[in-house]
C-alpha cells in the first residue's frame, strides 16, 4: 500500500521566510494527487516543521515555522481533511522522532510517495530514512520543489541514484492510485 507524505507545505515555506517562488507550482499537482489518494483510501500524512526556540536547525535557517505560529500552518490550498494524519517534525526528516514509521507500519504501508519541500533537503533526508526502514520510494517530480532549478535537478538525481526512488509525475501517480495498482 502507498501512503502520500506531504512535507513542509507550510506558510513559512510557501509564502514566508523560506519561500523562493518556486513552491507555488507544486500546489495544484499535489492537490490533484491528494484528492485521488483520499478516494483510493491511501493514507495521507502531513509532516511539517514545528520548531521550538532551542532547535539546532534554527542556527542554519533562522526562526521559521515556529510551533503554534501562523508560519507553521499548512497552506490553505492543501488543507488536511478529516481522515488525514498530521505530524510535527523538528529536523529535516519526516521520520526522525515523529512516529511516522509506526503509523505507516500500522497501516501496512510499503511505499512512501514523498511530496512537498524541499527536494534537496527535507525530501532527501526523509527518503534516506524511508530507504533505511525498507520502504519503496516514489517521488512525483511536479509535487516537490527545491530553492533553485539546479538543486531540484541534483536532488531528484540523488534520490533516484542513491535510494532507487521512482521519479514520475503526480498525474501518473494519481493514475496508479486510482486504478488500484
Amino acid at each position: 500500500m502507498e501512503a502520500v507524505i506531504v512535507v513542509d507545505m507550510l506558510v513559512d515555506f510557501v509564502r514566508g521566510k523560506l519561500a523562493t517562488g518556486r513552491e507555488a507550482a507544486v500546489i495544484e499537482p499535489l492537490r490533484r494527487l491528494l484528492s485521488v489518494a483520499r478516494a483510493a483510501k491511501s493514507p495521507v500524512v502531513y509532516v511539517g516543521d514545528a520548531h521550538l526556540s532551542h532547535d539546532f536547525e534554527l542556527r542554519v535557517w533562522g526562526e521559521h515555522a515556529m510551533r503554534g505560529s501562523d508560519g507553521a500552518r499548512i497552506v490553505a490550498e492543501l488543507a488536511p481533511e478529516r481522515d488525514d494524519y498530521l505530524l510535527e517534525k523538528r529536523s529535516y526528516s519526516a521520520f526522525f522522532e515523529t512516529g511516522l514509521d509506526s503509523l505507516l507500519r500500522s497501516r501496512e504501508v510499503d511505499t512512501v510517495v514523498l511530496t512537498g519541500l524541499h527536494t534537496h533537503i527535507c525530501i532527501r533526508h526523509s527518503a534516506a530514512d524511508a530507504f533505511f526502514r525498507g520502504y519503496r520510494i516514489v517521488v512525483p517530480i511536479d509535487c516537490v520543489a527545491a530553492f533553485t532549478e539546479a538543486e531540484q535537478g541534483s536532488g531528484l538525481e540523488y534520490l533516484h541514484r542513491i535510494y532507487g526512488a521512482e521519479l514520475i509525475t503526480g498525474a501518473d501517480m494519481a493514475q496508479r492510485l486510482g486504478s488500484g495498482c
